[in-house]
């Protein structure tokens, strides 16, 4: 565009009568001067031509320096200010803590586990957008790649406890490396793909997790549990006694009964050392609690004594 205002100015002088500035620096110096809208007066057209092809250069240079200064200059400072806002160092303070790579549903879950039990956690992320709205929402987090070293130590790895990989499985590997390298952290690696276990147990995790299949395990367990008599998934803590959890279900006659009833040799036998209520866990029970239909009982017993105690559940 530059040449063809040199050929043009050239052109329109000698068209003027003004030959003497009809050459190429004094072409390029008032092209220049006009595009950045700056022009001086001391060269100027007198012809109407002239004239309109000056406002056409001023307008278009108005144009052209504002795009280059808005795509190169303006929007590069803009995105680094926005960026440089997002955290990404944890406080220097946080210690005994849980580093969890990568966010999702399940880790949503899971922060709200770690809230309740007053569990201090980072959650490590390269997606700016989604560190974006984490910081928004309060929850601690840090902008960086989790399988870099430096996105660790800046999330204080060296004064954590355990460091959850929840990213896919090749990049889990991947942080379960870097991860290695701080032999005192515990390593749960979350695995997509249960063939890939072994290969994150070989990276260095201490304990890999499928969530789909404890998913399935679960599910499994509970589509049988109302369907047999005996008791399942009670460990036994001493010889012919056991301890198991007994959720409340909406039509079980234990609704609206205190521990003290349960617990009656006429109705159960077994004794009730601990009761979910609201997801809060009380390992002292009081003979006057009432049961309700979110509790979980936690029995300890004999066989039969538990036993009864399902049946009565359902």
């Amino acid at each position: 565009m530059v040449i063809i205002y040199i050929i043009l100015f050239e052109y329109l002088m000698v068209l003027e009568g003004q030959p003497e500035h009809a050459n190429p620096i004094t072409a390029i110096y008032w092209a220049t001067t006009t595009i950045a809208t700056v022009g001086y007066g001391d060269i100027v057209f007198t012809s109407l031509a002239g004239q309109l092809f000056s406002v056409l250069v001023q307008v278009v240079g108005i144009i052209m320096i504002s795009g280059f200064f808005l795509t190169y200059v303006i929007m590069p400072w803009l995105d680094k200010s926005i960026k440089f806002r997002l955290p990404r160092k944890a406080p220097p303070g946080l210690k005994e803590h849980i580093i969890i790579c990568g966010y999702n549903q399940l880790v949503e879950t899971l922060i709200d586990e770690l809230a309740a039990q007053d569990i201090l956690f980072v959650i490590v992320d390269d997606d700016t957008e989604l560190i974006r709205e984490l910081a928004y929402k309060d929850i601690p987090c840090i902008l960086g790649v989790p399988s870099d070293k430096h996105t660790l130590l800046n999330a204080n790895v060296e004064k954590a406890r355990i460091l959850i990989a929840n990213k896919s499985d090749e990049r889990n590997a991947n942080i379960v490396l870097t991860a290695r390298e701080f032999e005192h952290l515990r390593i749960i690696a979350i695995v997509e793909d249960r063939s890939n276990s072994k290969y994150l147990k070989y990276a260095g995790a201490d304990t890999v997790v499928s969530p789909k299949s404890m998913f399935g395990q679960f599910i499994g367990r509970k589509a049988m549990d109302r369907l047999v008599s005996r008791v399942t998934g009670a460990t036994e803590i001493f010889e012919g006694v056991h301890i198991t959890e007994f959720p409340i279900y909406l039509k079980s006659p234990l609704i609206g009964k205190t521990l003290k009833d349960v617990s009656s040799q006429r109705l159960t036998g077994a004794r009730i050392v601990g009761i979910w209520i609201s997801g809060t866990l009380s390992f002292d029970p009081k003979e006057d609690d009432v049961i309700r239909d979110n509790s979980v009982l936690l029995a300890v017993g004999t066989p039969e004594q538990l036993s009864k105690l399902k049946k009565l559940t359902h």
